[in-house]
């Protein structure tokens, strides 16, 4: 059985990292890694391959930038072309990024069988590029790998036929248990001149709290007032780094005191930071799934989510705006130690890739 796997973006390194392994140790499967080049900036995709161990892919796009509409074109065009050479018999995605419908639409135009995995997930909300990403690929692919009971029950609503989904646990956290020791053994904290659970992570990068002069100064308060009670870690994605500059505002930024200001950093600098964090303030969905499973408490920053099992029995909390002083009490409710520990999800136990790869063998 040959197995194209797709990956493009940071978050779906993390997941490929051990279905890769898995499919490795399977004499019956050959598995091949097509990278499409949608993060192409070494920071956010070279150190992610060196640290997961993953080989180098069998082909790299070089997409780059672009539009949504740009950036899925071009995929598809390119990724044709690897499927008329190689004809596999699966094409396996990973999350919700565009290099994930591009090539799920290709391969299903081509009559080749499509797995995706972490299928089901919803926010409901259509103005996510993501929630349109994840409803087309799930309608288009062939087996159905779920993450937590709210994937099951969506599909089911949606009329997904039972014998494609199957409910297989967390791939990221596969990724997290696999390297979470060689995270823990890691100086990044003690370089930053920080003490474990003494500063608060942040990460940001949606349109909806990046991409707007509103959003930006939003920001930045949030920031001011936090660093006023703990030491705010933030490792900046370019995207908003960028949209800082374009609006004027990065003087303001290097101005807050108390901000460790970093370039995005690699998966074990980020899973170290992660579990030594007394708080993790983000806008990101692999984040919510960490901190969940690292029992860190985490504030997200968005309307809705679509991994609402991080909510009900996690440790992370939404908060619908980018509002200053309702995360500045929810922080000190932390340090009060006022705070749920939250659960692990059911099947969240580093061998979600091993089911995978089951199911893949028997069909």
């Amino acid at each position: 059985m040959k197995i194209l796997s797709v990956v493009g973006a940071r978050p779906n390194f993390m997941k490929m990292a051990p279905l890769h392994r898995a499919f490795q140790k399977r004499s019956g499967i050959e598995s091949k890694i097509v990278h499409t080049g949608q993060h192409y900036d070494a920071r956010m995709s070279e150190v992610f391959f060196e640290q997961l161990e993953l080989p180098k892919p069998n082909y790299y796009l070089g997409i780059g930038g672009g539009s949504h509409t740009q950036q899925t074109a071009k995929i598809m065009l390119a990724f044709e072309k690897i499927l008329e050479k190689e004809q596999p018999d699966w094409v396996l995605v990973v999350g919700d990024v565009n290099s994930t419908i591009a090539c799920a639409l290709v391969a299903a135009k081509m009559q080749i069988l499509v797995a995706h995995v972490e299928a089901g997930l919803r926010s409901g909300d259509r103005k996510m590029p993501e929630e349109i990403n994840r409803i087309l690929t799930d309608s288009i692919s062939d087996l159905l790998f779920v993450t937590e009971q709210a994937g099951m029950d969506n599909l089911s609503r949606e009329g997904a036929p039972p014998e494609k989904v199957f409910f297989v646990g967390n791939c990221m956290i596969d990724a997290l248990v696999h390297y979470r020791d060689r995270a823990a053994q890691a100086d990044t904290v003690l370089k930053l001149g920080l003490q474990p659970k003494g500063y608060a992570l942040m990460t940001m990068h949606r349109p909806s709290n990046v991409d707007t002069l509103e959003g930006l100064v939003m920001l930045l308060q949030l920031m001011e007032r936090i660093s006023k009670c703990l030491p705010v870690v933030f490792p900046i994605h370019p995207r908003t780094l960028n949209n800082l500059e374009r609006f004027g505002l990065r003087a303001r930024l290097f101005h807050i005191k108390n901000l460790h200001l970093l370039e995005p950093q690699g998966y074990i600098e980020c899973l170290s930071l992660m579990q030594n964090a007394t708080v993790v303030l983000t806008d990101s969905g692999g984040i919510q799934e960490e901190t969940t499973f690292l029992q860190v408490p985490c504030l997200t920053f968005r309307q809705t989510t679509e991994r609402p099992v991080t909510v009900s029995i996690g440790s992370n909390e939404m908060i619908t705006d980018l509002d200053p002083e309702l995360a500045h009490t929810k922080i000190r409710q932390i340090l009060a130690g006022n705070w749920k520990t939250g659960q692990i999800p059911p099947l969240w136990d580093g061998h979600a890739a091993e089911r995978i790869a089951d199911i893949l063998e028997a069909v």
